[in-house]
């Protein structure tokens, strides 16, 4: 418990937040990313590695095999943002012995049972929490902390039979760009697993198909005095386009498959209004006809307003259970790993992404296990370290069960 806990500790005093204003033009978007890569490739070459840190701020290592069968490569990735939300670092984590009840964690904010139910089920453990300032970077700092626990481990403990182990860490998964350029070919492994997860025994191969879009609109001001017939205002429209997509398709209101418009930020005056939207869903079909929808509506107010409207649509990534769907395999290794542990796998589809949502789609199938951690993206978020814990040792159960499965 000590060595994982003292690793995490250290990660998440780093200010790692990732710039999605940045995300397309550097890499890493924000510099505090690679000063925690340079303090990772420093730690694993302690442990007897070779590492690297390429020119986009990854970090690459390997665990050779200590075997002479011909064991599958498997690799394990965790990011090293955190989520442009909030602020990225915290120095002064509260780590208790929770009992019960609320976790106070200012004098303004407490993580209260009735608004987080799961608490009742983490009684008797060690949970680190923030002070009510800031996130405390388990997503997924606290993934990288339990891979590094693994290979120390394998590497004291060479009786453990593996085959070649690779290991990811990854900038910008949080803005959605970091493994555009992740080279699959040079990391070598044959399948792999994010561990980015959250609740004990998360398991995800499913996550959403996802697409950004951005919304445009030109207005026209005039003195409201005369503005009969004649003013338009950008944002009066922009709630307008708003409506049309309804009430029902958004974050809050959906859950499990079902998919979401999300308006993330709306800004502007009577000239000019810009609205940034997520959308999300797990059925391709549905996904494309979502944003057929989204450019109709468009289209519906260009022709009642006159040619106001312009509209971006990006795609961000695919739906990574139609890859792994092929290879149910390596889902099945991961599943009886927990069960070896005692742990309930939690299989459900990611109401997200990772950074295996991409690279399955480029040849690598990666699905996604637990961290332990919960409440993510805010001042809320904590984690259980005997949690943490059975992370570690979900990812050294993994790499035994591959290599008996020869």
């Amino acid at each position: 418990m000590e060595n994982i806990t003292k690793r995490f500790l250290k990660y998440i005093t780093f200010d790692t937040k990732s710039d999605p204003d940045k995300g397309e033009r550097q890499k890493p978007s924000t510099p505090g990313q690679l000063v925690l890569a340079k303090e990772l490739k420093k730690e694993l070459e302690e442990l007897g590695l070779e590492a690297n840190i390429n020119e986009e701020g990854f970090v690459f290592s390997k665990l050779k095999s200590n075997s002479n069968k011909d064991i599958p490569r498997v690799g394990f990735l965790s990011h090293m943002d955190t989520s442009p939300e909030m602020y990225g670092k915290i120095d002064n984590p509260q780590i208790i012995k929770y009992e019960g009840g609320d976790i106070k964690l200012n004098d303004e904010r407490s993580i209260r049972v009735e608004e987080f139910p799961i608490l009742n089920k983490l009684k008797g453990l060690t949970l680190i929490t923030t002070r009510g300032e800031s996130l405390l970077g388990a997503d997924d700092k606290a993934g990288i902390a339990s891979i590094m626990n693994a290979i120390e481990f394998l590497i004291n403990n060479p009786q453990v039979e593996h085959g070649d182990i690779m290991i990811a860490f990854t900038p910008d998964e949080e803005i959605g760009t970091g493994c555009d350029t992740f080279d699959v070919k040079a990391f070598d492994a044959d399948f792999a697993y994010t561990v980015d997860g959250g609740y004990l025994g998360e398991l995800e191969y499913e996550s959403f198909n996802a697409a950004s879009g951005i919304v445009s609109i030109k207005g026209k001001s005039i003195h409201p005095g005369s503005a009969k017939n004649t003013m338009i205002n950008s944002i009066t429209v922009a709630r307008e386009f708003d409506n049309l997509l309804g009430d029902v398709r958004r974050p809050e209101h959906t859950e499990g498959y079902e998919g979401f418009f999300h308006l993330l930020s709306i800004n502007g005056d009577i000239e000019n209004t810009k609205m940034e939207y997520i959308i999300r869903e797990h059925d391709r079909n549905k996904f494309e006809a979502m944003k057929k929808e989204f450019k109709d509506n468009a289209n519906f107010l260009n022709k009642k307003y006159g040619n106001i409207i312009n509209i971006k649509l990006n795609d961000s990534y695919y739906n990574m259970g139609e890859i792994i769907e092929k290879n149910m395999k390596i889902v099945d290794y991961a599943k009886k790993a927990m069960e070896n542990l005692g742990i309930s796998p939690i299989i459900e589809p990611i109401r997200g992404g990772t950074d295996g949502s991409k690279l399955s789609f480029m040849g690598l199938p990666t699905p996604n296990i637990f961290t332990g951690g919960m409440n993510y993206h805010g001042v809320y978020e904590l984690i259980p370290i005997e949690h943490m814990i059975k992370a570690s040792e979900t990812i050294i159960e993994i790499i035994k069960i591959i290599a008996n499965d020869i």
